[in-house]
């Protein structure tokens, strides 16, 4: 399977009619010059720009969209649109804003419309959910497409047998994560925090906070007094050779990393101890941490690696 970055570099390749082993050791010195800081496909974006090739205005896959893309030209299908929201600009001015989840047949992606007028269009129900819609001039912010005031939407006759709605994680070198991707990483554990523990509300699982009135109960937003759920998070260091990253795993992500004994200190320690120096497969979402300012994985799956698996892509390689 072709993956995202393989695509971008076979069409630069195509373009600049330069071979994808070549343009490939120009992507490497670029980030060999940049020290490392950039990503596989921001370098590719660079050597793209200075072979004169630009994705301005093409008609793109959204596994094709790259964070930094402008002019986005892409077409796909309606499947999660979120209710329109009011809020206040800067200088006090009503406004508006909705975002939604578009998908085609290789990936999916968050859009979010700040033009009244393409707002409208959702409110008079003339785009909705199931709508196949074109957009033009688009611009990727980190992994979100967003539609300024010189950007159209507008719906298309275009037909897709299939879309693919679920979460899309792209496997990555820790070095290469972007904040608010989704990816996938295979690293070695290399140390693992205390869990701590919190509430949630039993009914809707969000979080509660105690009774000012009555230190045993907790007070949902939504409903009210509540028998609360207790739920943990444990932080990880993960290192795979390019870099180390945190990771943050909730509940049953901890359970599925083998961690169980959370309130028997001696055998938590014992399987802590176990972890370390293993290595899992983890997929998530990629943010940043205000707090330690650089990025970190909240993690949606943790598995053993496939070693099996592992050695049929590198043999296929």
């Amino acid at each position: 399977m072709v993956g995202n970055y393989e695509r971008i570099v076979n069409k630069i390749a195509e373009s600049s009619d330069n071979t994808v082993a070549n343009i490939e050791e120009k992507i490497e010195a670029k980030r060999a010059k940049l020290s490392g800081f950039i990503s596989k496909e921001g370098a590719a974006q660079i050597v793209a720009a200075e072979l004169g090739i630009s994705f301005d205005n093409e008609k793109l896959k959204i596994d094709e969209l790259l964070p930094g893309m402008r002019k986005v030209n892409v077409v796909g299908k309606i499947f999660n649109l979120s209710p329109v929201r009011t809020f206040k600009t800067k200088k006090g001015e009503e406004s508006k804003v909705v975002n939604f989840w578009m998908a085609d047949d290789t990936a999916n992606i968050r859009v979010v419309l700040w033009d009244t007028n393409h707002v409208a269009l959702i409110e008079k129900g003339e785009i909705k959910e199931d709508s196949v819609v074109e957009i033009g001039n688009g611009m990727m912010r980190d992994s979100e497409l967003h539609l300024g005031n010189f950007s159209e939407i507008k719906p298309s006759s275009e037909n897709f047998d299939s879309i693919k709605t679920e979460k899309v994680f792209r496997e990555k070198n820790i070095s290469e994560l972007i904040k608010g991707e989704s990816a996938s990483i295979r690293a070695f554990i290399v140390q693992a925090f205390e869990p701590r523990f919190f509430n949630v509300c039993s009914q809707c699982g969000k979080k509660v906070n105690p009774d000012a009135e009555d230190d045993k109960s907790f007070i949902c937003a939504e409903h009210g007094k509540v028998a609360p759920d207790k739920r943990s998070v444990v932080t990880l260091v993960l290192d795979d050779g390019s870099e180390s990253v945190r990771a943050v795993l909730f509940h049953e992500m901890v359970k599925n990393l083998g961690l169980t004994e959370l309130e028997d200190a001696e055998k938590l320690a014992t399987q802590k101890e176990g972890l370390l120096g293993k290595e899992m497969s983890f997929s998530g979402n990629v943010r940043n941490n205000d707090y330690f300012n650089n990025l970190e994985i909240i993690v949606d799956s943790v598995k053993d690696v496939d070693l099996d698996a592992a050695i049929k892509t590198l043999e296929s390689s």
